[in-house]
């Protein structure tokens, strides 16, 4: 089977000991394809080396986080700008509005992630959001932005079927990690009404380690659990799961070779 980890922090210090060890580790489980989500000026440099050493499997995105967001927000995203000119990623991203941490910053966090959506169609990427305790923040300025031309995945879904179907009206992905496997992650309740179609797995590593590998860190090799729990709740065969995911971002992600 062949899997691709839609959003993987993989360039983290948390794997500056063993990168190497987890990146291969994931390739002998079949994942074939990481993209990696930028969070701020502090990050790129790492990220940009993550595909340097691992060019075609490490894959590069660029936005601003929305927990780095404050009130000199403008300055990053200028360099997220400078660097969407002067070279190809993946999509724009991570970027979207967080209110789990911190409500203090929501006016700029709109106001960023409007910039980011206009980056996205101005170099037709796909987007990709975090909307952690934000559902509905981003998704009204991702509906009133969408004219047709935007794509993307709402990173880390957790949300109801309801928010499902807005997502699936949207013409977007939702990416789907460790949250599946938990007891009370609620994907329970969500997945079983959606179809593969509208899928992507993710890990978010090295955040968000699936059962039962929860509480430690989390890493790519661990995606054939998600994919596994997936199939037990929509009741298709795993390879199918692996499948649709992986072309499905292929898809997404496709101006790449």
């Amino acid at each position: 089977m062949n899997f691709i980890d839609s959003h993987a922090h993989i360039y983290s210090e948390k794997f500056d000991a063993d990168r190497a060890d987890a990146i291969a580790r994931a390739q002998e489980e079949g994942v074939s394809r990481i993209y990696m989500p930028n969070i701020d000026h502090t990050s790129i440099d790492a990220m940009l080396e993550a595909e340097a050493k691992y060019p075609q499997l490490c894959i590069p995105m660029m936005g601003l986080h929305p927990t780095s967001v404050d009130k000199d927000f403008e300055r990053q995203l200028y360099l997220v700008e400078e660097w969407l000119e002067k070279r190809t990623f993946a999509a724009v991203g991570e970027c979207g509005i967080d209110l789990y941490w911190d409500k203090t910053f929501l006016p700029q966090q709109q106001e960023a992630l409007r910039v980011h959506v206009a980056l996205a169609k101005k170099y037709q990427l796909p987007i990709v959001l975090h909307t952690r305790d934000s559902f509905n923040e981003t998704y009204e300025i991702i509906k009133a932005a969408q004219d047709g031309t935007l794509r993307g995945i709402f990173h880390c879904f957790s949300g109801t079927a309801e928010e499902a179907e807005k997502v699936r009206e949207l013409g977007f992905l939702m990416g789907i990690g460790g949250v599946a496997t938990f007891k009370n992650g609620g994907l329970d309740k969500v997945l079983p009404h959606v179809s593969l179609d509208n899928l992507v797995l993710e890990t978010d590593c090295p955040y968000l380690a699936p059962t039962p590998h929860r509480g430690k860190r989390n890493e790519p090799v661990y995606l054939p659990l998600v994919a596994s729990r997936v199939a037990e709740l929509m009741q298709q065969p795993i390879e199918e799961v692996a499948d649709k995911t992986t072309t499905n971002a292929l898809n997404l992600f496709k101006h790449l070779p």
